[in-house]
């Protein structure tokens, strides 16, 4: 099958929009139709050598389409479903057996090895020349997607499937920490660091538990803006001269807040989300920072009862999650299709450099029909 990408030929370089052959898909592989991926700032961190990505490969890891072709043993999907392409997992790890595949144990070598299981790449130049795939498990920035049957999300035939995409990591992870990680109580308080695609999601999310008080913080006033109007109660410009954040936190809550959320990935951020919460309460690492980054915290404050917790990808289960947020947004209780700004394939390193630049919140690729 031949189909355009974005291929990624090297470290510190732009994507370069090609034709490859993509594999007919194998035993327990689904061939997919990619109509649409979310661009997430992973692929960034790969892009800049963060993540460990072998180059040249196909990235992209919040693709959604329809269904092309299903491998042998395939019965779960069928030619013309409509799916979501969810992260991979082994299925038979102890973190897997118990519904938390986002922490399955082969996770790394599945989403960064650029290749299936054995070392064999489903991406080619027309030359034949492999190109790495794999990329989470579906190098999603490509009309044609092969990846495993049991990493699919079946969604209605009624969805939009183009914008879906994102729901699988950036939108899903922030709505997932705080629906099955966190669970904010009935009157508590939570402040999220980075009104970005993965904040706003978790903005959005708040709102429908108990909390009380949702706080954004941000530097851009536009997505301070748009919190406000998805659902959060309080904002802090840390942009305006002299704002101390934890200060202004303290502030709002009358004290320490129950939950803070770093969705920035950014040290100094991390710091300051710990330090907006006190005794009992939970400080959530959401945001990928650069390879190599670390922080520490004061022994103390943090032994009087400070939970400190890292959420990978929202937890739980793909199918049940990206489930409940498309039923969410029918019902206007969810409405993360007013995060997405839509690109052409052949722009793809302009929506980058728009999701960098703060620009958009959540740029998604339409692949050439």
């Amino acid at each position: 099958m031949r189909a355009a990408a974005a291929v990624f030929e090297k470290l510190h370089t732009p994507l370069t929009v090609t034709e490859v052959d993509v594999d007919s898909p194998g035993p327990g592989e689904v061939l997919v139709r990619v109509v649409a991926a979310g661009v997430c700032h992973t692929d960034a961190l790969a892009m800049e050598g963060d993540m460990p990505f072998p180059s040249p490969g196909v990235l992209g890891h919040e693709g959604a389409g329809v269904v092309a072709a299903v491998g042998p043993g395939v019965t779960s999907v069928s030619a013309g479903d409509k799916v979501v392409i969810g992260w991979p997992w082994c299925g038979s790890c102890r973190n897997c057996l118990e519904g938390q595949p986002r922490y399955c144990l082969s996770l790394g070598p599945l989403v960064i090895a650029g290749s299936r299981a054995d070392g064999s790449t489903a991406l080619r130049r027309l030359d034949g020349s492999p190109l790495h795939s794999h990329f989470f498990g579906q190098s999603s920035f490509a009309g044609y997607s092969v990846c495993a049957a049991n990493a699919l999300v079946p969604v209605p035939a009624d969805t939009d499937v183009s914008i879906l995409g994102p729901l699988a990591c950036g939108i899903g992870t922030g709505a997932g920490a705080v629906l099955n990680a966190l669970r904010p109580f009935t009157g508590s308080s939570i402040v999220i660091y980075g009104a970005g695609a993965v904040g706003l999601s978790a903005v959005m999310a708040a709102r429908l538990t108990g909390a009380t008080s949702i706080i954004a913080v941000d530097r851009l006033p536009s997505r301070l803006a748009l919190a406000r109007s998805l659902g959060a109660t309080e904002t802090i410009d840390v942009s305006v001269a002299g704002t101390d954040p934890v200060a202004a936190v303290h502030e709002i809550c009358g004290g320490p807040a129950d939950f803070a959320m770093d969705c920035a990935g950014a040290v100094a951020v991390l710091q300051q989300s710990a330090s907006s919460v006190g005794m009992r309460g939970t400080v959530a690492l959401i945001g990928g920072a650069p390879a190599g980054a670390s922080f520490s915290l004061d022994h103390m404050s943090t032994l009087w009862g400070k939970r400190v917790v890292g959420i990978l990808g929202g937890e739980g289960r793909s199918a049940s999650l990206i489930g409940a947020l498309i039923a969410l947004n029918k019902q206007g209780r969810f409405p993360y299709d007013k995060l997405i700004t839509s690109f052409p394939l052949d722009q793809v390193n302009d929506a980058l450099e728009a999701s960098r630049a703060g620009d958009v919140i959540k740029p998604v690729l339409r692949m050439p029909e």
